[in-house]
């Protein structure tokens, strides 16, 4: 979703900077770029080491219920597309396939940008907080594929990250890599495109067949 659908990682450094500095802190590059597909509780464990506050129990909770709150009221006044996204995502039912959303962006904060981007578009959505380890790990994808009934074989993700790009591949997928705010390494079980912009179909097919005739996960 964020930074594959919706230009909203632009949305993340604005309430991540802001909570560093609710923290009495200033997020670095560095950091930030690190936070970059990650799920909440590791962007807040970067965010508490990068400014060298060690986090209690209860100002943990209070650093993510002021992060969530602070990303809601920005994501409520609107998320851009990505270029080609839109398109995509019509191009895609358009072909008839079994679609999945598949975030470490938590449901509550989901559920928001859905109203931009269109729930009717997935057969179902598989959120950071909804299996037991988000992106990296294989879990979010691997959830999303029983829900879609469909082999994970099978699967292809279109990823903008080297975390989700590394949860896909993990997972077993073929990972369609759409880099958005940082580069993503390639491999063997990866295509990488420009952008969504012209999506058609048959370039998903020739990159599913691409890679499940060179590799075999």
């Amino acid at each position: 979703m964020d930074g594959t659908l919706v230009d909203s990682e632009k949305v993340w450094d604005r309430s991540l900077s802001e909570t560093a500095r609710w923290l009495g802190g200033e997020l670095s590059a560095a950091a930030r770029a690190e936070t970059i597909g990650g799920n909440m509780a590791r962007s807040l464990e970067i965010l508490f080491r990068d400014v060298g506050v060690t986090p209690t129990p209860g100002l943990a909770r209070e650093a993510r219920a002021w992060l969530v709150a602070r990303t809601a009221e920005l994501f409520a006044e609107g998320l851009p597309w990505r270029p080609g996204a839109e398109e995509a995502l019509l191009t895609v039912r358009e072909a008839g396939w079994a679609t999945a959303l598949v975030t470490n962006t938590g449901r509550e904060l989901t559920e928001m940008a859905l109203e931009w981007i269109g729930r009717e578009h997935f057969a179902t959505t598989v959120c950071g907080d909804e299996v037991a380890r988000g992106k990296p790990a294989p879990d979010p994808y691997l959830r999303a594929a029983e829900l879609l009934g469909v082999p994970m074989g099978e699967c292809v993700a279109v990823e903008d990250s080297p975390t989700g790009a590394l949860a896909a591949e993990r997972a077993g997928a073929v990972v369609l890599v759409v880099p958005c705010e940082v580069p993503v390494p390639v491999g063997p079980g990866r295509v990488h495109r420009e952008s969504l912009v012209g999506l058609r179909p048959t370039d998903v097919v020739e990159a599913y067949t691409r890679v499940r005739s060179d590799y075999a996960p």
